[in-house]
């Protein structure tokens, strides 16, 4: 029963985990950028995986799509892949979950079962570890280029797409790491036997048997009459 609960809870926080990395993809605020006014705020540059935009104190965005994969810079090049890459392991992680679990009725038996689980695990460690990596890359760049003083181009900030791809990971990684903990959970778990008794029981009773009679001999000794008793 906790096997199965352990394994539930797992689910659900892969699930979040692959959901919040998934939604990173088209977020657009990887990496933000204001010009503030004496007033107001007159623009917004942002930035993500797939182009880069402005928004003026009127919010009309322009935006301009990065010309070619090719041409790019190799931290996004790298940042596509992996996200792309968590993405898809954590599809599939799911379906191994979904098999694995011991609440549903597919998958074999238990210990197929806790195979399984524990392959998704795996897996979902994996998705967690490539969007963990991905974002960090980014944000690596970011940091790098807005503390450097000889950098004299627009400085980024942080966005808000990378933190919710940390939070997506460690998500990721935790139900892993749980799903691959519950197959040690179903190796503990005893089996219940039956065994058949029935000549052990055979045996015991003909041995009561005898030793009843031997009591009856000892107990019950045949009289003995000395010469004199007719006398």
């Amino acid at each position: 029963m906790a096997s199965t609960a352990s394994e539930i809870i797992a689910f659900m926080v892969s699930i979040s985990g692959w959901v919040l990395v998934s939604s990173t993809l088209p977020t657009d605020y990887w990496k933000v950028s204001t010009i503030d006014g004496t007033v107001i705020t007159t623009a917004t540059y942002w930035a993500n995986l797939w182009k880069t935009c402005v928004t003026d104190s009127t919010g009309v965005s322009n935006c301009k799509d990065f010309p070619s994969m090719l041409a790019l810079d190799g931290y996004i090049q790298a940042c596509r892949g992996l996200m792309i890459a968590a993405v898809s392991l954590g599809f599939f992680a799911s379906i191994f979950a979904l098999f694995g679990m011991k609440c549903t009725k597919v998958g074999g038996s238990d210990k197929t079962k806790a195979k399984i689980a524990c392959l998704a695990g795996i897996v979902f460690i994996l998705s967690g570890l490539c969007s963990m990596t991905g974002c960090s890359l980014y944000a690596n760049k970011i940091t790098t280029e807005f503390f450097d003083p000889l950098y004299v181009e627009q400085k980024y900030e942080l966005g808000a797409a990378l933190f919710i791809g940390w939070a997506g990971a460690s998500l990721c990684i935790i139900g892993g790491v749980i799903f691959c903990f519950s197959i040690s959970d179903n190796n503990k778990t005893p089996r219940m036997g039956y065994a058949y008794n029935g000549a052990t029981s055979a045996m015991s009773s003909r041995t009561k048997y005898h030793g009843g009679e031997g009591d009856f001999k000892t107990t019950n000794p045949s009289k003995q009459f000395d010469k004199n008793a007719y006398v």
